[in-house]
């Protein structure tokens, strides 16, 4: 089967080439704004945990500067530029986005899929000190002033092929274009031998810096208006719901607490239909990722939540944070 889809992945290479090419050459041009704007984004279908880095620098920089968040709102029921206030919903938002406000309501959060019409929006609105380009990596029509690049441990985009034989959707080569590259989901055992070797292969440029971290999970689960914590389910049975794109290490991290689950697995955002919804009603209790929850919580009553957060391995955390304070530094 892959074999059969190799000319697929050729022919959808070549347009990836063919279109940064012409951005390359300026025949296809990127537009330039006088706001600090930060980029995060991946080249592959997702899973590199591009929301809780949002949500990392969010945590790290809201004290010091008035930010604002713009995302493409992937699978809202809205058109156009939409503002997040606190009468949004999260088919108007999408479910990160409004993952994101939810959890920081002094943050301006707003989708568009036009990025430089929501950037030229912003900064009529709020006058943003920094903007936070969530995805968009490869939406060239944005020149970031710094550019962020995900890839997993386990996948890095070195290592993987175009879609449909893989799961890259841009140039491994594109990489070139990244200003600091994390690489996510790292076992927290990782050596320096290993991080010296994974630097070598993921680098490709002499100023790039390349920074590791690993995923966090939260050891208590948090519903409307309760906390619960995850040794309270030892000896229990609970059904673990997800529409991720990778749950892998969720699914790892439960089990290495040795806790007693189903795991009924859907699609990354996915809709949930009304016979699904019935179906997890009948569940006696109900563990999903933070995204999911705000899609499904006002449809189940016995369903928490867990927390996950990105945490740097060795200084990395100090070296983005420097990065993009001497970024923010060179527009004043």
């Amino acid at each position: 089967m892959r074999k059969m889809a190799w000319p697929i992945s050729i022919l959808y290479g070549l347009v990836v080439y063919l279109r940064n090419r012409l951005y390359d050459l300026n025949l296809l041009k990127s537009t330039s704004f006088d706001v600090p704007i930060v980029c995060i984004g991946n080249l592959s279908v997702g899973g590199t945990g591009k929301t809780p880095m949002i949500e990392f620098l969010i945590l790290k920089l809201q004290g010091s500067f008035e930010l604002a968040v713009l995302s493409r709102g992937y699978k809202r029921k809205s058109k156009g530029f939409q503002m997040a206030d606190k009468n949004s919903t999260v088919t108007q938002l999408g479910d990160e986005p409004f993952q994101i406000y939810r959890k920081f309501p002094s943050v301006n959060v707003a989708v568009d899929v036009d990025r430089t019409n929501g950037v030229g929006q912003l900064n009529k609105i709020v006058h943003p000190d920094i903007i936070l380009l969530d995805d968009a990596f490869q939406h060239r029509k944005i020149k970031p002033s710094l550019s962020i690049l995900l890839t997993t441990y386990d996948l890095r985009y070195d290592k993987d092929t175009y879609l449909p034989t893989g799961s890259l959707r841009d140039s491994k080569y594109a990489a070139e274009r990244a200003d600091i590259i994390v690489v996510t989901k790292c076992r927290d055992t990782i050596t320096q031998d290993e991080m010296t070797v994974i630097t070598n292969e993921v680098k490709s440029t002499e100023s790039q810096q390349v920074l590791f971290s690993t995923l966090v999970y939260d050891n208590e689960l948090c519903s409307k208006d309760d906390v619960l914590s995850l040794d309270h389910l030892k000896g229990s049975f609970f059904t673990l719901v997800t529409g991720i794109a990778k749950p892998g290490p969720l699914v790892k991290f439960l089990r290495d607490k040795d806790l007693k689950f189903e795991h009924l697995a859907f699609a990354d955002h996915h809709n949930f239909s009304s016979s699904e919804i019935t179906l997890l009603q009948s569940k006696t209790l109900l563990i999903t990722t933070e995204k999911d929850y705000v899609r499904l919580k006002d449809s189940l009553e016995n369903l928490y939540y867990i927390k996950v957060a990105h945490q740097f391995l060795a200084n990395g955390e100090a070296v983005l944070l420097e990065a993009i304070q001497s970024m923010i530094k060179s527009y004043h």
